[in-house]
């Protein structure tokens, strides 16, 4: 039997190579696995042309995912500080990479990233249409930015965000109906340019089946992206992220018809309460597709702490049923990340996941809490070091820059640690605290 991707693979009941190692991450059978993917409830992002790639699975039952974003742009060109980035996001696990290069050498920094990483890739063509053609954009015609996308797919990424729900109707609606950020989404931005500087429908949704033709022949993951999103808590949750959520549903379907696997974006800014409400609505109104989360950041107020408002929402859409999160770094809306930056929220959006796991109940998570546990309880610094989050590296640095007179308690405590006291009750030891 043959298939053209895991999608169709999966409606046949043949279990792909693809599926029988992220079945093995998961701690899942592969049938199981394949009957998720046949629903649409689970996308596993391969595109036939990522020779590097270590496959992962996106979606229900499955452990959530974290993205990070990375590329160069006009003033920010270094190639090689990008790749060091890439690099590290890579020793750091993060399964997945988007290329968000938006200037110069574009498809040089692409095929470096593909060639290097196991980790997924996603892309935005719609950022490198200008570039890559190197005209205006409003001048760029239907035709072109198809080419674009055939190009990303060719180059093999694994998924990539179109804004194909962004119709001119919402479009119309976003020009008469005062949000306070209007429309955050670069790429939605950009498209909405488009449209209003030539008085067009979007060419993603008129041309949406030749969109799905080429995610088809490359199996490129289709991730349907909210040119709507809520760049403020003021503006989640409105009538026209809605809207655009309505559409995406529906497009959803065609690309199932055509085998393409889809993942559904979403916000953004969010206050806390509205959260949940809003992974259900994504489930029920995209027929349980996985929910890529870009956030969301409950307060828009923490500039230089994003990463921590982030991983607040993050955590608790992940636990609510979101599947994918894309990391925040402290320089949100500030500047490009730099090392650091990145670190920082790859570290808070693994918290997220991870706090999100625990109560989604996933196998295998809470035994990483419970290892850790035992190890504070014997007070095993050494097992702590290799079960924390980011192997340790901050934790020993805080370790050594404070030295304890004793080695089985800490600086904080000292002799009155109380792991260190009733441990040696336990022991039948005697307790000396002077």
């Amino acid at each position: 039997m043959t298939y053209t991707t895991q999608l169709d693979a999966a409606k046949q009941g043949i279990v792909t190579p693809e599926m029988l190692v992220v079945a093995e991450k998961e701690s899942l059978s592969p049938q199981i696995l394949c009957q998720l993917v046949a629903q649409g409830a689970v996308v596993i992002p391969a595109n036939k042309n990522h020779r590097s790639l270590s496959p992962y699975g996106i979606g229900q039952g499955l452990r959530t995912k974290i993205n990070v974003n990375l590329g160069i742009s006009r003033d920010c060109m270094d190639i090689e500080q990008e790749l060091c980035k890439v690099q590290t996001a890579i020793d750091m696990k993060a399964e997945a990479i988007m290329d968000l290069s938006n200037y110069g050498k574009t498809r040089q920094f692409r095929e470096q990233l593909i060639a290097m990483s196991p980790a997924m890739i996603g892309s935005v063509p719609m950022y490198d249409a200008v570039g890559y053609l190197e005209k205006g954009l409003k001048d760029i015609t239907e035709d072109e930015f198809l080419a674009v996308i055939r190009r990303h797919a060719e180059d093999g990424v694994d998924f990539i965000t179109v804004h194909a729900g962004f119709t001119l109707d919402i479009a119309q609606k976003v020009k008469e109906h005062q949000r306070l950020t209007h429309i955050v989404s670069r790429g939605g931005s950009l498209l909405f340019a488009w449209m209003m500087t030539n008085q067009r429908e979007n060419p993603f949704y008129t041309r949406f089946d030749e969109v799905l033709d080429i995610c088809a022949q490359y199996d490129v993951t289709l991730s349907l992206g909210d040119a709507c999103r809520p760049g403020s808590i003021n503006d989640a949750s409105d009538g026209i992220q809605i809207s655009e959520l309505i559409t995406l549903g529906q497009l959803t379907k065609r690309a199932w018809e055509k085998n393409v696997q889809v993942m559904i974006e979403g916000p953004g800014h969010m206050a806390i309460d509205e959260i949940e409400a809003n992974v259900v609505l994504e489930k029920r109104l995209c027929h349980g597709a996985p929910f890529y989360i870009l956030g969301p950041l409950v307060t828009d107020v923490a500039l230089g702490y994003d990463h921590i408002t982030s991983a607040i929402g993050g955590a608790l859409a992940a636990s609510k049923g979101a599947d994918f999160l894309c990391y925040v770094t402290p320089a949100e809306h500030l500047r490009l990340p730099n090392l650091e930056d990145m670190k920082e929220g790859i570290i808070a959006a693994k918290i997220a996941a991870h706090a999100g796991d625990i109560a989604k109940k996933i196998p295998t998570a809470r035994q990483w809490d419970n290892e850790m546990s035992q190890a504070r309880a014997a007070l095993d610094w050494e097992k702590m070091f290799q079960l924390a989050i980011d192997d340790g590296e901050k934790a020993r640095r805080y370790r050594k820059e404070s030295t304890p007179e004793h080695e089985d308690s800490c600086t904080m405590c000292g002799r009155m640690c109380a792991m260190r006291t009733v441990k040696k009750i336990l022991s039948d030891e005697e307790v000396d605290l002077l």
